[in-house]
């Protein structure tokens, strides 16, 4: 069992250095509350709309700024969002997991949307891989934003392995449902199925506040394996949302319908291969 946080904060468009002191301050704010493991945003050293700016606040994987959280974390342990310079000078949006104080995973962003008011692909590259990772607390897997959309994201993770699957996001209020959002109630509903079917922790964390008139509407939810919402913090106001995790949880909905167990890869590939050789033709 560990207490898990959710920093459903507002960075600063285009600041690392703002950013950072406002992850110390929540870091601080975290550690009062015996959090165990705590989760930033999307892009949240940098904020979202960068557009020409990428290049001015990409940072490598071991740059000063990641060293700098990983050190004042502590025992804590914590995933954070920025600008990835690649070595050969491409661009990602990732995520770093921090543990012991130094970067243990990174996820690039896999999938990149670039329709209606998002053009990420103009400015930067996708990410290759899902994969799932050791930590302290079990195998998690770390997903971001449009990656949640795909549920063949969340099937990988699963397969490979995770209990949790950590997903950041930058999510614009869109469209209405009833009396909320409809990017929240989608979003709601995405985390309640991926870990009712995959059978994991299934958590969605996303950001607050205003860039260039688009509002981000906050919401970050966490579902047990059950695809019960256990915690859910308020919308559009910023929030530390903690819960307590356990993978005996993922153990007793593995028990009452063993659905991971009977999953058939050879005829998930198989099929898959079959689908790809007709599309081809």
């Amino acid at each position: 069992m560990f207490r898990l946080g959710l920093a459903q904060m507002t960075p600063v468009l285009g600041d690392p250095e703002a950013n950072l002191q406002i992850h110390l301050d929540w870091i601080k704010r975290a550690r009062q509350e015996k959090v165990d493991l705590l989760l930033f945003a999307e892009l949240s050293l940098t904020g979202y709309h960068l557009r020409d700016l990428v290049p001015d606040v990409a940072m490598r994987s071991d740059a000063e700024p990641l060293r700098r959280l990983a050190e004042a974390a502590g025992e804590m342990s914590l995933v954070v969002g920025f600008v990835e310079e690649s070595s050969s000078f491409q661009f990602h949006i990732s995520a770093a997991y921090l543990e012991a104080g130094q970067a243990r995973h990174i996820h690039r962003k896999v999938y990149l949307p670039t329709y209606g008011m998002f053009d990420e692909e103009r400015y930067l590259d996708p990410g290759d891989k899902v994969r799932a990772f050791d930590t302290r607390f079990g195998r998690c897997a770390i997903l971001i934003c449009e990656d949640l959309w795909h549920p063949s994201t969340a099937y990988l993770a699963a397969m490979d392995g995770a209990l949790y699957l950590l997903g950041v996001g930058n999510s614009p209020g869109r469209g209405v449902h009833g009396e909320t959002l409809a990017t929240a109630e989608i979003y709601r509903l995405v985390c309640r199925v991926y870990a009712q079917f995959f059978q994991v922790w299934c958590v969605f964390l996303n950001r607050v506040g205003f860039e260039e008139g688009v509002n981000f509407w906050g919401g970050s939810i966490v579902a047990n394996p059950m695809g019960e919402i256990c915690a859910q913090a308020p919308l559009l106001e910023e929030a530390l949302l903690t819960a307590q995790l356990d993978d005996s949880e993922v153990r007793r909905a593995r028990i009452f319908a063993p659905l991971l167990g009977s999953e058939r890869l050879e005829l998930t590939l198989r099929e898959l291969d079959r689908i790809a050789r007709e599309r081809a033709e």
